[in-house]
C-alpha cells in the first residue's frame, strides 16, 4: 500500500503525519514539488512480461512525460529477492545524496522508499505498484529497496551518462527508520 511519512527532520522517533490516502499523498508533495501520481497500463502484464511489453503497456504516460520533462532515454530495471548483488544495491542509496537530473520512478511491480529530505522535515514514500515519483534535480534524498528486494521499475532520464549520485556527506539518512520498519 502507498504510504506517506512526514518526520520533523529533528525527530526521527515518530511521524507527524502517516497516511496512505493516494490524493492526500499526491497533494502533499506536489506542495513540495515532488511529482507523484497513478498510472494504468493499457494491457496486462504477467510476471515474466519482457521489458518491452512493459513499455508497452506505459507507453503513452511515458511519453506523455518525456514531452513534458524532455527525458530522453527510458528503461526497466528488476531487483529480486534472489539478486546477486542485492545488498551492494541497496547500500549504494542508502546514505542522502543528490543528482543533477530529476530521478523519476514508475513502480511496475513490487516497492521501494524513496526519502526526501525537504525544508524542514523528511517525507519518506512508499511507492508501489502503479505509482510514479519523480524527484527534481538536486533534492536531497535517499531510497531503501529492503534486505530482500523485489519491485520492477521504469526509469526515465535526461542524459543516463549524467546520473550520478552526489552525496551530500550528511548522516540524517542514519537517524530515519529503515525499509523494514516502515513498509507495510
Amino acid at each position: 500500500m502507498s504510504t506517506l511519512y512526514v518526520f520533523n527532520d529533528k525527530n526521527a522517533a515518530q511521524a507527524d503525519l502517516v497516511t496512505e490516502d493516494l490524493e492526500q499523498i499526491g497533494e502533499v508533495l506536489n506542495r513540495k514539488g515532488i511529482r507523484f501520481e497513478q498510472w494504468q497500463a493499457n494491457a496486462p502484464l504477467t510476471d515474466n512480461a519482457s521489458n518491452d511489453e512493459i513499455l508497452e503497456a506505459y507507453r503513452e504516460p511515458i511519453e506523455r512525460l518525456q514531452s513534458e520533462g524532455g527525458y530522453q532515454a527510458v528503461d526497466v530495471i528488476s531487483m529480486n529477492p534472489d539478486h546477486p548483488d542485492k545488498r551492494a544495491m541497496r547500500n549504494k542509496f542508502l546514505d542522502e545524496h543528490r543528482h543533477s537530473e530529476d530521478e523519476v520512478r514508475f513502480f511496475v511491480r513490487g516497492d521501494g522508499l524513496f526519502y526526501l529530505h525537504l525544508d524542514d522535515g523528511v517525507y519518506a514514500v512508499q511507492c508501489c505498484r502503479g505509482d510514479l515519483i519523480s524527484v527534481p534535480a538536486n533534492t536531497p534524498h535517499w531510497f531503501d529497496m529492503g534486505d530482500n528486494p523485489h519491485f520492477t521499475a521504469i526509469r526515465l532520464f535526461t542524459n543516463p551518462e549524467g546520473w550520478v549520485a552526489n552525496f551530500t556527506g550528511e548522516k540524517i539518512a542514519d537517524e530515519f527508520p529503515r525499509y523494514e520498519a516502515l513498509a507495510k
